[in-house]
């Protein structure tokens, strides 16, 4: 399989160097907590007095936000190259109104999704890993996305207990109406790339308390 995304060593340096903002993504498969553990850290970057934007994908933008309601929308009929193409439309403009004007004004961004999950849910939710699929993800994020965050938290827990909490929330969206074979394939893509990139990528045990995994998400970003 192609090596997907490239490495994020480059730009992290870069961010550092510059003394920009920091670029955070969260990631996992549906019910593992991340909207918990982003509250979390941004109570904490408050208390620390650290400027930050939060934000999500797809989204963050207003543009982005309407692709997002069609993305989302279980009555859009759209196909897989379609769904993956809107994805980075939604990024792009995402990047160019929010994120980048926030690290070079030395914010934190705080970010619920990133390229990681198209690697994951299109790439091999959808696709199943074809490397055709997963080399066309690549072109377009070294095509259009010149920044990666430079640490991402990748919240794992098993698929069927992520799912089960999933399950307690409001109603369905259109990813989340799919059958558990999606997301154990979702789940897979995650852990392809942690294996790809494990310089950007930190795995972060989602099992235990909110408190429990917010401490290893600080820890992980020494905060």
């Amino acid at each position: 399989m192609p090596e997907l995304p490239p490495s994020a060593t480059s730009q992290s340096d870069a961010i550092l160097a510059t003394k920009t903002g920091r670029f955070i993504s969260f990631e996992g498969t549906e019910g593992v907590g991340k909207t918990t553990a982003i509250e979390q850290l941004c109570a904490r970057l408050e208390q620390k007095g650290i400027d930050y934007i939060c934000t999500r994908e797809p989204g963050g933008s207003d543009f982005a936000e309407q692709l997002r309601n069609l993305l989302l929308d279980p009555a859009t009929d759209i196909n897989d190259d379609t769904e993956l193409l809107l994805m980075f439309a939604a990024r792009c403009d995402h990047l160019q109104q929010r994120i980048l004007p926030a690290l070079a004004a030395g914010q934190w961004v705080i970010c619920d999704r990133f390229t990681d999950s198209t690697v994951a849910y299109q790439g091999f939710g959808r696709a199943q890993g074809d490397e055709t699929v997963l080399a066309k993800i690549q072109g377009l994020i070294e095509a259009f996305i010149p920044r990666l965050p430079e640490c991402t938290l990748w919240l794992d827990l098993p698929v069927a207990e992520g799912m089960a909490r999933a399950g307690k929330r409001s109603a369905a969206d259109r990813f989340e109406q799919e059958a558990m074979a999606f997301f154990t394939r979702v789940h897979e893509g995650f852990a392809y790339m942690a294996a790809k990139a494990p310089e950007r990528i930190v795995r972060i045990d989602a099992a235990g308390s909110a408190d429990e995994v917010s401490a290893r998400v600080w820890q992980a970003l020494a905060v």
